[in-house]
């Protein structure tokens, strides 16, 4: 996932054809080694490809994926209704306020300690 961000983020700054080098000097600046057959691969698969529309078509797979009573998401980026959006931001705020209230639970002792 690591080789990916970087080209994305390389293809964010406006370098549309990364090379190794480029990626490489992402992965430095934040203390990261890069193995070469990934590097190379995922450079290989990207290369001279539109990121939007590589980013479109996974979108549209993971519409696809069962992901437990989550909402679907839909195959263009940012036409979620804002009915839809909410739904999910009111089921994360519910499912944090049980994880602290189970945390609590255990009186600041973990199971293992």
């Amino acid at each position: 996932m690591r080789y990916v961000t970087s080209y994305l983020l390389a293809a964010l700054g406006g370098n549309t054809s990364s090379s190794t080098q480029d990626i490489r000097k992402i992965l430095d600046s934040v203390g990261i080694e890069a193995d070469n057959e990934r590097l190379n691969k995922v450079i290989s698969e990207l290369n001279g490809k539109n990121i939007e529309d590589v980013i479109a078509q996974g979108i549209g797979k993971l519409a696809s994926v069962p992901a437990g009573g989550a909402v679907a998401m839909s195959a263009a980026p940012g036409s979620v209704t804002p009915a839809a959006s909410v739904a999910p931001a009111a089921a994360e705020e519910k499912e944090k306020k049980e994880a602290l209230e189970e945390s609590d639970d255990d009186m600041g002792f973990g199971r293992f300690d």
